[in-house]
């Protein structure tokens, strides 16, 4: 087993769950910060070249999980695994970022779907080999036909 440990925290306008954008259309158009802390800076190096980031994070202020559950996208109830939400067994959260620009430990992004003060666990480039025409949207795709 291992103990995760944060490598910097989100600053975000969001400081309550109910302001941040969900559902069908939600738009993530401002511009947050992820603050890398200092020991790990040096790990930075060569990001500014992607445009898109995947960050892995903590849910740090959900408690307990439900293995159903009605997403804000859908009334009807989808498994855990097949949604966004933050009631997971393990409370770990991933989202893709924009990377505007890179200010030292400082990571200028938009896409931010955290509170403000989320821990971060890890930074990845995002990178995919997975052609669009191949990519399946699931139960969201009827979602979204339905609300059309």
């Amino acid at each position: 087993m291992f103990t995760p440990r944060p490598i910097g925290f989100v600053s975000s306008p969001y400081t309550d769950k109910a302001a941040i954008p969900k559902g069908l259309g939600a738009r993530h158009e401002a511009e947050d910060v992820l603050k890398i802390l200092p020991e790990f800076e040096v790990g930075l190096t060569n990001i500014e070249g992607f445009s898109h980031l995947m960050v892995l994070w903590v849910f740090d202020r959900s408690g307990g999980f439900d293995l159903i559950g009605k997403p804000p996208a859908d009334d009807r109830p989808h498994g855990v695994f097949a949604t966004r939400s933050p009631r997971r067994p393990n409370p770990i959260g991933l989202t893709v970022v924009e990377l505007l620009r890179r200010e030292g430990e400082s990571l200028h992004v938009l896409g931010v779907d955290m509170l403000d003060g989320t821990p971060i666990l890890d930074i990845k480039p995002y990178l995919s080999s997975i052609p669009l025409e191949k990519l399946r949207r699931g139960w969201l795709a009827e979602a979204e036909a339905r609300n059309e």
